[in-house]
Parts: C-alpha cells; sequence; structure tokens
C-alpha cells in the first residue's frame, strides 16, 4: 500500500501503526543504533511505481524505517513524500550486485553508490530484524 505523505494526518497515521506497528520507543532506538537508513537513489523500479518516482533526468531517493511488523520506504518525488508500506510477511530482500525490495506486485531497486555503501549495517539489520519476525511463525508448516 503506498499513501501520501506530505502532510501529516492522523487517519494515515492509524493506517500505518496498524499495519506496521507502532515506531519503536527512543531507547529501543539508541539499542538499535537507528531505525532508519539514509538516503539512497532509486536505480529501476516496477512498472507500476513509475507515478511515484521523479522522471528521468531526476534521482529520486527513498529511505527505509524499520517498524515492529514491517518497514517503511519514504520515496521523495519532489516536493511530495510517497510511503510504501510493507509488512514483513510480504517483504523480499535481493541482495546481489543491486539491493532490492519487493512487494505487493512492486519492486524498487537501489543504485549502488556511496550512500548505498553507508547502509549497507542497516540492510543487515533489516535482514536480521525479518529473519526473527519470521521465526515467530516458523511453527507453522505451510509445505
Amino acid at each position: 500500500m503506498i499513501l501520501d505523505t506530505t502532510h501529516r494526518d492522523k487517519d494515515t497515521s492509524l493506517l500505518i501503526n496498524d499495519l506496521v506497528g507502532k515506531p519503536f520507543s527512543f531507547l529501543k532506538t539508541i539499542k538499535m543504533k537507528g531505525t532508519v537508513s539514509k538516503k539512497m537513489v532509486i536505480e529501476e523500479s516496477s512498472d507500476n511505481m513509475k507515478d511515484y518516482l521523479n522522471s528521468i533526468f531526476d534521482a529520486t531517493y527513498a529511505n527505509i524505517e524499520l517498524r515492529p511488523l514491517g518497514i517503511l520506504v519514504r520515496i521523495f518525488k519532489g516536493l511530495t513524500n510517497f510511503t510504501w508500506l510493507i509488512p514483513y510477511y510480504q517483504l523480499v530482500i535481493y541482495k546481489g550486485d543491486y539491493s532490492s525490495l519487493y512487494a505487493q506486485g512492486r519492486f524498487i531497486r537501489f543504485r549502488k553508490d556511496e550512500s548505498f555503501e553507508t547502509s549497507k549495517p542497516f540492510l543487515l539489520k533489516l535482514i536480521k530484524l525479518k529473519a526473527s519476525y519470521e521465526s515467530k511463525y516458523d511453527f507453522l508448516n505451510f509445505k
């Protein structure tokens, strides 16, 4: 689900909190050494994400915020902000030459540059959180 979050709205905040959980507390954020990544450049995206990205000539930036039940991918298009809500059970992370996030029939691939390299520890933290979330429901064997 993608929401326009340029302006704060109580209904939008409630929807975000219901879907991916409330933000981590201040102390938990300090223990985790941060819950928000640095801005990364979006290299490529699926066709159904093109409306939320800048034109070909402008770079589109995004950052990732960790929540207890999922992540928020904040996309900055000019002066407009969009937030892609992804619960952990829908999130698929591909790490190869590029790092990509897949969910809900959409994907975003980040450019491998200096800002991406500084966000690598954050992405490892994201992978660990997703794994710990999935381990809670590991007893449900749907194979």
